[in-house]
């Protein structure tokens, strides 16, 4: 898997994709990106580029912050 900070920003992309009603393909489809790219991103898998974020949050009209909210456990105390 990949780095605990690309795993939490995957499983709250995740958790924001299927609150809003979307597919991974409805999702891919919308911001350009790859559905299987979209899939490593949810896992984890890959290290997401400010600008992907800025257009996922857009297509699930949601801010960025939202997808970025929670740190992984041993980022809280450094």
């Amino acid at each position: 898997m990949g780095s605990p900070v690309c795993e939490a920003f995957g499983q709250n992309l995740r958790a924001i994709r299927k609150l809003k009603g979307f597919s991974q393909e409805r999702l891919a489809y919308e911001s350009g990106i790859d559905r299987s790219y979209v899939g490593k991103i949810e896992r984890g898998q890959v290290n997401v580029t400010i600008e992907k974020i800025y257009l996922l949050a857009d297509c699930l009209e949601c801010e960025p912050a939202e997808l970025v909210l929670s740190r992984p456990h041993f980022m809280k105390y450094s």
